[in-house]
């Protein structure tokens, strides 16, 4: 039994809304990667594109864009997702969720980059 909770992020608003999804609805996605631009449909926004910016698995690590695959790595970083160096130069062996959503993923983030054209704004420029 899949089940997503996702962060819908709109960034020219300023604003996210979350949306869980569940079994026949959460199927989709699984097997996109981060960076992959689906359509917003899935998440009820019809007529939206969305693009997957990351996520967390079920135990909290994070999904980092440079791991491949849907598998935990324990990876030595020098900074970003995972990781905040303390001290300029610093790195540390730390464990990450690569970047494939796998069943195991709980949290997925989005954010909006294509809005359905408003119908309004084309009927007064004429």
């Amino acid at each position: 039994m899949v089940k997503f909770k996702v962060i819908i992020s709109d960034p020219e608003e300023g604003t996210s809304k979350t949306v869980e999804l569940e079994d026949a609805r959460a199927a989709p996605l699984i097997g996109k990667k981060i960076g992959d631009t689906i359509d917003g449909a899935i998440f009820g926004l019809s007529g939206y594109k969305v693009q997957i910016t990351g996520g967390s698995d079920k135990d909290g690590f994070p999904m980092r864009p440079n791991v491949h695959g849907g598998v935990r790595r324990k990876v030595v970083l020098s900074g970003g997702v995972g990781f905040n160096p303390e001290q300029k130069g610093q790195r540390r062996r730390k464990m990450v969720r690569g970047n494939v959503i796998t069943d195991e993923i709980v949290q997925l983030n989005v954010k909006i980059v294509e809005k359905p054209q408003a119908k309004k704004a084309e009927s007064s420029e004429g």
